[in-house]
């Protein structure tokens, strides 16, 4: 069985969106797959092979200003030679994100990494969990306590450090960690059979 290669392309400004970063990282590890961290204001060539190699590639960003980062901006307009050769085709896509609101406009942030996705002709991997916190039985430790279907929001108070990511949230994202993990899997072994 071929092991997924899944790459985190991720920027993160203080730090907070880091920790979702490792959380997906590790989720995708538990579920058997080769990952690579990738610091998008740091990339080098080689980063950028593995990127080309990689079965799914997940993009994580905070939002600032009701968008990505404009390090994680200038990252996707460098995708424009992997559009022009749609080196990218056929790859897996996801997301995460970070910002200090509840809401704070994460779910703008998702949509921007989709259509990057769909304009390098990426397929999208949703998280795949239903909300939680949204009953009288509900509680903030609950998975997806945000509920955003898209991919994993996180929500951090602004004067708090990264050690203060909520444990709900690095939970919601390892889990879309495990996901794309498995969705990557389905699509290697549907290759092989083709």
């Amino acid at each position: 069985m071929t092991t997924p290669v899944v790459s985190l392309a991720y920027h993160s400004g203080y730090g907070h969106t880091a920790v979702i970063a490792e959380a997906v990282r590790a989720g995708a590890v538990a579920a058997g797959a080769e990952v690579h961290l990738i610091k998008v204001d740091e990339i080098t060539e080689e980063q950028w092979a593995i990127l080309d190699r990689s079965d799914a590639i997940v993009f994580g960003s905070p939002t600032y200003m009701g968008t990505a980062s404009g390090a994680f901006h200038v990252f996707a307009e460098a995708t424009s030679k992997r559009w022009a050769t749609q080196a990218w085709k056929d790859k897996l896509a996801a997301g995460f994100t970070n910002s200090a609101s509840k809401s704070g406009d994460k779910l703008h942030t998702l949509q921007y990494f989709q259509i990057l996705a769909a304009q390098l002709g990426m397929h999208w991997v949703n998280l795949g969990l239903l909300p939680g916190w949204n009953s009288s039985t509900g509680s903030e430790h609950d998975l997806n306590r945000l509920g955003v279907f898209t991919g994993a929001a996180a929500q951090t108070n602004a004067d708090e450090g990264p050690d203060a990511v909520h444990k709900a949230d690095i939970a919601t994202a390892e889990q879309l960690g495990r996901r794309v993990t498995e969705t990557a899997r389905v699509f290697l072994r549907g290759l092989a059979a083709a």
